[in-house]
């Protein structure tokens, strides 16, 4: 028995020995079966992995990006013993240029934040639940020579009650764009230097759901400074970024930026609805030392928001706005003070005019165009819209600009003025 079982072992193992030096696996036999792939099926193949490649690249750079705003709402929520909510980010990236000297809003978050301890209450107007605009900016030198730069980037929005900026509680203080660009290292951002940091913007709840009905929000950026403490030797001019917090306000800024930036649009006064516009006019005409260049114009029906709306009251019938555009080359040896530039309007004929509205542009008081600097001015002009409809579109317009004036309004052009008439 013994033996006939041992004869069975052998000729099983024989069996096997024979099989497996003669025949082939399953997985090559498959492969042998599987149609040959042609040149143009393997490029294709490439090609997939390559997108695939590269797609994967593109998702690991935004899950990237995310995790630096991750970190931070992390640590605010440890901090604060709050809960958040990431509400809506944006990784497009808004730059602003004075000369050599550049700033960017790199991304930003908006996030809830609710139920935190009272410690925290004060910046969020006393409640305890709100939210907070996280920003990340990057500052950039790429002069030969060192600047100073405070980066007190302040953030408004159309009715806010105060200036809402940088609360230093709720971020790691070594992340914030203040500290590492603050009184303590003096402002200073060297030649050839690049600094990035974050800034968090905290909103009570009330404020938090105003600017989510505005869809939209507004910060200011500052000039640089050549000289340390000299605020008159600033480069370049002021600037503005905006900010969309949702879809709705994602909209609005696109819609926006087709309309001359004066204040009704920077500060989201109301809903603009272009009417008329005309680009390179380029008409050129001397005023004392500058030659004035109108560039273009635009006609739009303006409806104002609720917080605006008191103020264009006597507007019975509708507003219509009219904005123009002007170049001014100074080839004077004194600035042009922007803020202090007036003009007039002709309508009807000439039998009615309309001052400009200075309430309605975005200049400040040290806005100016430099002794042989070029640069850009608006006018604005509200309308009755009834009357610009049924009586006036038709007709010309003519605008008188001038005298030049300093900053602190002194006419630098002898009284000398010069009337543009607005190509139809």
């Amino acid at each position: 028995m013994k033996k006939s079982l041992f004869l069975m072992s052998s000729l099983i193992l024989s069996t096997s020995i024979i099989l497996g030096g003669c025949g082939k696996s399953a997985d090559e036999t498959k492969k042998d079966d599987e149609p040959k792939k042609t040149q143009e099926e393997k490029g294709q193949a490439k090609d997939k992995d390559k997108v695939e490649k590269e797609e994967s690249k593109k998702d690991q750079e935004s899950i990237k990006g995310s995790a630096d705003f991750a970190s931070l709402i992390s640590y605010m929520e440890k901090e604060t013993q709050g809960k958040t909510k990431v509400l809506f980010e944006n990784n497009e990236s808004q730059v602003h240029k004075m000369e050599k000297v550049s700033i960017s809003l790199d991304a930003y978050s908006v996030v809830e934040l609710k139920d935190f301890h009272t410690d925290f209450n004060i910046p969020f107007g006393e409640q305890t639940n709100g939210g907070v605009i996280l920003a990340k900016y990057t500052v950039k030198n790429d002069m030969d020579k060192d600047v100073y730069y405070m980066p007190s980037l302040d953030l408004t929005f159309t009715g806010a009650n105060k200036i809402y900026t940088n609360d230093k509680d709720l971020i790691p203080e070594e992340s914030q764009l203040p500290t590492k660009l603050g009184y303590k290292t003096d402002y200073l951002l060297k030649a050839g230097e690049e600094i990035t940091g974050y800034i968090a913007y905290p909103f009570g709840e009330t404020d938090l759901a105003k600017i989510n009905e505005l869809g939209t929000v507004t910060v200011e950026v500052p000039k640089p400074y050549t000289e340390k403490e000299n605020y008159s030797s600033t480069l370049g001019s002021d600037g503005r970024f905006n900010l969309a917090l949702n879809k709705d306000g994602s909209k609005k800024v696109a819609s926006d930026s087709s309309f001359y930036q004066d204040k009704v649009t920077l500060d989201n006064m109301g809903e603009k609805k272009m009417l008329k516009e005309k680009s390179d006019i380029n008409e050129s005409k001397k005023i004392g030392d500058v030659n004035a260049i109108l560039e273009g114009y635009q006609f739009t029906q303006f409806t104002p928001n609720e917080v605006e709306a008191p103020r264009f009251s006597n507007f019975t019938n509708g507003v219509t706005l009219l904005t123009v555009k002007f170049k001014l080359e100074n080839k004077a040896t004194s600035e042009i003070g922007l803020s202090a530039m007036t003009s007039k309007l002709s309508v009807n004929d000439g039998m009615q005019y309309s001052l400009s509205e200075g309430m309605l542009l975005n200049y400040k008081y040290n806005d100016v165009i430099k002794a042989g600097e070029t640069g850009e001015l608006l006018q604005v002009f509200a309308l009755d819209q009834e009357q610009y409809e049924k009586i006036w579109k038709d007709k010309s317009f003519e605008v008188e600009l001038g005298p030049i004036r300093d900053k602190d309004v002194k006419d630098t052009s002898k009284g000398k003025k010069e009337t543009f008439t607005l190509p139809k």
